[in-house]
C-alpha cells in the first residue's frame, strides 16, 4: 500500500493579497468617522483662512494648503492607522490573520497599501478644493508632483505610527500617545515655523515632520525652483522613514500580551 502524503497547497500570492486588500479596504470605507474627520479638518481650514488677513498671517495661499495636506496625512495615518492597529492587536484579529495561508509581510502590506490609496485620494480632494477657494490655478504637473509629496508624507506619518505601536502594547496608550504626538507636531510645526519662538525653534521646526512637508507642499504649489530647503526637508522625510520603519517592524509584536 502506497502512503501518499497530502500537502495543503498555498494559494497564489496575487489570491492572497487581493483578498487582503478587499478586505482593509471594506473595513476602512466602514471607518466613515475617522475618514470624516481626516478629510473634513483639511477643507475647515480650507475655508476658514479666506477670511480677514489669515492667508497673510499663515504665508500665503500655498504654504496653508500644504498645511491642510499635511493636517490630513497625519490625522489619517498617525492617527487613524495607529489606532485602528492597536485595536485589532488587541482584539486578535492581527493573530487571526497570521494562521492564514497569506505571509504575514503581505498583511501588513495590504493595510498600508490602502491607506495610501486612500491619504493619496483625500489629498486630491483637499488640493482641488484648496486650489478653488483661494484662487490658484494649478497644471497637471503640479497635481503630479503634490501626489508624489502626499505618498512621501504618507510613509512618514505611517512609520512613526507603526513605531507607536510597535513600542506601545496597549490600545488605550497608543490612543493618547498618538493624540499627543499629532498635537506636539502640529504645535511644533505652525508657531515654530513662523519664527515666534525663536531661530532655534525655527530650525527644528523646519526639520520636523510637519515643517518638512509644509515646505515641499508649499513649493510645489507655487512652483518655486528647487532649494537647499527642499533638499533638507525631503532628506529630512527619508530619514524618519527609515528610522521610524526600522523601529516599528523590529519592535512590532502581533498580540498585546
Amino acid at each position: 500500500m502506497t502512503n501518499t502524503a497530502a500537502h495543503t497547497a498555498r494559494p497564489p500570492l496575487r489570491l492572497a493579497m487581493s483578498s487582503l486588500l478587499r478586505a482593509d479596504s471594506i473595513v476602512l470605507l466602514n471607518s466613515k468617522a475617522s475618514m470624516a474627520i481626516s478629510l473634513l479638518l483639511p477643507i475647515a481650514i480650507l475655508v476658514v483662512t479666506t477670511f480677514g488677513k489669515a492667508q497673510a498671517r499663515l504665508g500665503g495661499s500655498s504654504l496653508i494648503i500644504g498645511l491642510a495636506l499635511t493636517l490630513g496625512l497625519i490625522t489619517s495615518s498617525l492617527f487613524g492607522y495607529t489606532l485602528t492597529l492597536a485595536h485589532d492587536r488587541e482584539l486578535g484579529v492581527l493573530q487571526r490573520l497570521r494562521v492564514t495561508p497569506a505571509p504575514t509581510w503581505m498583511i501588513m502590506a495590504s493595510r498600508l497599501v490602502v491607506q495610501v490609496i486612500a491619504n493619496l485620494i483625500a489629498s486630491v480632494i483637499v488640493v482641488i478644493v484648496g486650489s478653488i477657494v483661494h484662487g490658484l490655478t494649478l497644471n497637471a504637473g503640479q497635481y503630479a508632483l503634490v501626489l508624489v509629496v502626499a505618498v512621501l508624507g504618507a510613509a512618514v506619518f505611517l512609520a512613526i505610527g507603526q513605531a507607536v505601536v510597535g513600542l506601545v502594547k496597549s490600545t488605550s496608550a497608543v490612543n493618547a500617545i498618538s493624540r499627543l504626538l499629532m498635537g506636539l507636531l502640529i504645535v511644533l510645526g505652525l508657531t515654530g515655523g513662523t519664527g515666534l519662538l525663536g531661530d532655534t525653534m525655527k530650525t527644528i521646526a523646519d526639520w520636523s515632520p510637519v515643517g518638512a512637508l509644509m515646505a515641499l507642499f508649499s513649493d510645489v504649489l507655487s512652483q518655486s525652483p528647487w532649494s537647499g530647503q527642499d533638499t533638507n526637508s525631503l532628506l529630512a522625510c527619508v530619514g524618519y522613514i527609515i528610522v521610524f520603519a526600522f523601529v516599528g517592524i523590529r519592535w512590532f509584536r502581533w498580540d498585546s500580551r
